[in-house]
């Protein structure tokens, strides 16, 4: 089964605390936006997908437990005021704006309706936040099998039988409403049984590859083995050719209008090593995640964190023998008083990108090496601002 990571039903909504893994399973409960904006703000959930929809369904759970205005009017203004507020917990992660946008809109046509009322109005937002919730774990079990038949039909390896692939940070069901975008691939492999094995970076400074993404491999028991983010050369040059590794897979926090995709740190330095070394380099993204309105990743501002993210890390004690998951340490590692710089994210230019694979197939350039990501969209607004990129 795979992991679960946010329980819902009406007017419940559970969330897996991601801080506490990959040592302890805890749920937490979220009762209002409230709620959900300080999950969102101190990551114990996190992942541009899975902060949309959290935000979305805590906004939805309140209004479903509280007693509300009978004016329509009056309750679409008090959901605009929450949504503005739950932007502010990640406000540059680019789908919690585009989810805020969306509900907007149909709170606002709900209000305007003959003879609406204050219930009428709440129940059209929690039956769209619910089926955001719906949407975007059918959207990415649909990524899932573009990007696995995509590899088996587009590669050496995937030709000849079963590959291996790389993939960076967390993009599974602990980032998103359930199953993942580029280990959904992974997922998806997997169950066509032509997965060979997988392999992780554990994408320092914050781990989410380590804690979360290993975590979740293990989870599903999925054939994989954890490297280092300075390992990844070395992994395709000496275990390249023997262990079949057809593609890296990376997941993404904003896709510019051109195909440059700004993703965590560390996923530019993997698609030049992939044009090195002959591998294919995939995005895999939801259309949510593609802003047409930034033309190109110059118009990206990235976010820089915390220098503590580097220079110390926690964890539960170790004694040598196993884990005392009652006693967590911070320890430094690092020497006192040197300077930090710690981007969050970079962008990887379109040149080395093959391809976008979205819900609804994977985008390849043209003849002339350029992508048209607006030909996907069937007349949908899909832009989003501001131009940066969140969501750790």
């Amino acid at each position: 089964m795979v992991l679960q990571a946010i329980k819902y039903a009406r007017g419940q909504l559970e969330i897996l605390d991601q801080l506490k893994l990959p040592h302890t399973e805890e749920y937490d409960h979220v009762y209002s936006s409230t709620d959900a904006w300080h999950a969102i703000k101190v990551m114990r959930t996190r992942g541009a997908p899975a902060i949309a929809i959290v935000a979305a369904l805590g906004l939805a759970v309140e209004l479903e437990n509280m007693k509300l205005p009978s004016i329509a009017e009056d309750v679409k203004v008090f959901i605009d005021e929450k949504l503005t507020y739950l932007v502010t917990s990640r406000p540059t992660a680019v789908n919690l704006a585009d989810a805020a946008r969306k509900l907007r809109k149909i709170t606002d046509e709900a209000a305007i309706k003959a003879e609406a009322n204050g219930v009428d109005v709440k129940n059209a937002y929690i039956k769209a936040a619910e089926q955001m919730l719906v949407d975007d774990v059918r959207d990415n079990e649909a990524i899932g099998e573009h990007g696995a038949e995509w590899i088996l039909k587009n590669t050496e390896a995937g030709q000849k039988g079963q590959v291996s692939v790389l993939t960076h940070c967390n993009t599974g069901s602990l980032a998103t409403a359930g199953y993942g975008t580029a280990l959904g691939v992974i997922r998806s492999l997997h169950s066509k049984q032509s997965l060979k094995h997988a392999f992780c970076t554990e994408t320092r400074p914050y781990n989410q590859g380590s804690r979360l993404t290993a975590f979740e491999l293990v989870h599903d028991e999925i054939p994989a083995t954890l490297i280092t983010d300075s390992m990844a050369a070395a992994l395709l040059r000496l275990k390249g050719p023997t262990e079949h590794i057809a593609a890296i897979v990376v997941g993404a926090d904003r896709v510019a209008a051109n195909g440059d995709t700004a993703n965590k740190i560390g996923t530019y330095s993997l698609a030049i090593i992939a044009k090195y070394h002959g591998v294919k380099f995939l995005v895999a993204a939801p259309r949510t995640t593609i802003d047409l309105s930034t033309k190109s990743g110059k118009d990206i501002v990235i976010e820089e964190r915390p220098g503590k993210e580097i220079t110390l890390i926690k964890g539960p004690r170790h004694d040598g023998v196993s884990l005392d998951l009652n006693v967590v340490e911070t320890v430094s590692i690092a020497a006192n008083g040197i300077g930090v710089w710690n981007p969050a994210f970079d962008v990887t230019p379109a040149e080395l990108v093959d391809g976008i694979i979205t819900e609804v197939g994977v985008v390849e350039k043209d003849s002339d090496g350029v992508f048209h990501l607006d030909q996907i969209f069937s007349g949908e607004d899909h832009t989003a601002k501001p131009s940066t990129v969140g969501g750790i």
